[in-house]
């Protein structure tokens, strides 16, 4: 690793980095689950404040990894897990570190779940929406059909829309 870089310094950065990422992560988790009863509530409102107060939060998990990745880069590591972990190879050799880097995967992990899931609900929920709309305008493009009453008669107020049908006795 590079000499000028204190070992000691490095881990105590990265462990409050994995610290912030923790609690950041926590608090998306919470909001994504929020977003998901506002998406099955079909509360618009409240899911344009939630998209705000999420976007809040992964900007400053955004500046977190941004963080990291200078140290990976700053020790002439590769800016994934594997840089990582040769960084805290080097920095916290009794491996301390550990445990809250699998925690801040773990709640990755989850947080890209349920962001998936919401996803999913959000994208089954405009195509329902877009085939009602496609159905609506089918029907108004329509060509408009007289209905003719049992003795043969014109009905006036009444129109049908849609295909024209055929049958014989």
């Amino acid at each position: 690793m590079n000499a000028a870089i204190d070992p000691a310094l490095c881990r105590d950065s990265i462990a409050r980095l994995l610290s912030d990422e923790a609690q950041w992560l926590v608090l998306l988790e919470q909001q994504l689950t929020r977003e998901h009863k506002l998406i099955t509530d079909d509360d618009v409102d409240g899911l344009q404040e939630a998209g705000v107060a999420r976007q809040s939060c992964v900007s400053k998990l955004v500046r977190i990894e941004d963080e990291r990745l200078s140290i990976c880069r700053q020790l002439g590591q590769s800016a994934d897990v594997v840089g990582l972990q040769a960084i805290l190879g080097w920095c916290d050799p009794q491996g301390s570190l550990q445990p809250a880097l699998q925690n801040t995967t773990q709640l990755a992990t989850r947080c890209r779940e349920q962001n998936t899931r919401n996803g999913m609900l959000v994208s089954a929920r405009l195509q329902r929406i877009s085939g009602v709309v496609s159905l609506l305008n089918s029907n108004a493009d329509a060509p408009r059909t007289n209905v003719y009453g049992r003795s043969g008669g014109n009905n006036g107020y009444a129109t049908a829309t849609g295909r024209m049908l055929s049958f014989s006795a």
